[in-house]
C-alpha cells in the first residue's frame, strides 16, 4: 500500500483533507509526505492541512477545512454557522464560527475568515453535519442568544426548529425564555 493510499480513506471521510497528525498517526513520515507535496499529489491547503486533489470538491470543505484548522480534536462549527447550517433561518455569516475548549490558544497563521469561540460543551452538546463535528440545534441557538445574534433571526430559527420537530417542546420554551430575558435586559 502507498503513501497516498494510506491517507486516501482519512481524505474522503473529511472532505478531501488530512492533517499532518493524522499522516503521522498513519504511520506516514514527513519525508514522505514532503514526497506527496513535491509530485502533487498532496496540496498545501493550510497550516498542519493537506488536501488530497483528487477527492472531489464540495461545497462544504470550508467548513471541514476551518475545523481541521484548528488543530485540536475537540473543535467544531458554532454559533453562526451551525444555525446556518441547520438551515432553520436566513442568517448569513460572514465568518466561519468555531468552538475549542477554554485556554486552548490556536497559533496558526490563515485564520482570518474564523472567529474562534472558547467554551466547554458537554458530549451530548456535539453532533454531526455534513461529517463535520457541529453543535446541536439546541446548543448553537443558546450560543447565537448569548453572542448578540438579532432577535427576529432566533425566533424564526426556534419555531422553524418547533415546526420541524428539531426542538423537543421543553427545550424549546427554554430558549424562548431565554431570548426573552436577553431582549428585556
Amino acid at each position: 500500500m502507498t503513501s497516498r493510499d494510506v491517507l486516501w480513506e482519512e481524505a474522503v471521510d473529511q472532505h478531501g483533507y488530512v492533517t499532518l497528525a493524522g499522516a503521522t498517526a498513519l504511520g506516514l513520515t514527513r519525508p514522505a509526505i514532503d514526497m506527496l507535496l513535491a509530485r502533487g499529489r498532496l496540496q498545501r491547503a493550510a497550516s498542519g492541512v493537506y488536501r488530497v486533489p483528487e477527492v472531489p470538491a464540495t461545497r462544504y470543505d470550508p467548513y471541514m477545512l476551518a475545523v481541521l484548522w484548528a488543530g485540536t480534536d475537540e473543535a467544531c462549527l458554532s454559533h453562526d454557522t451551525a444555525l446556518d447550517a441547520y438551515e432553520v433561518c436566513d442568517i448569513s455569516p460572514d465568518r466561519i464560527h468555531l468552538t475549542v475548549q477554554p485556554g486552548r490558544r490556536i497559533r496558526r497563521a490563515g485564520g482570518q475568515g474564523y472567529a474562534v469561540h472558547h467554551e466547554t460543551l458537554r458530549p451530548e452538546q456535539l453532533g454531526w453535519w455534513q461529517r463535520i463535528p457541529t453543535v446541536t440545534l439546541p446548543t448553537a441557538i443558546g450560543q447565537c442568544i448569548r453572542s448578540g445574534v438579532p432577535t427576529y433571526l432566533l425566533r424564526q430559527a426556534i419555531a422553524n426548529a418547533g415546526e420541524q420537530g428539531a426542538l423537543a417542546p421543553e427545550v424549546r420554551a427554554n430558549l424562548e425564555k431565554d431570548l426573552k430575558a436577553r431582549d428585556d435586559a
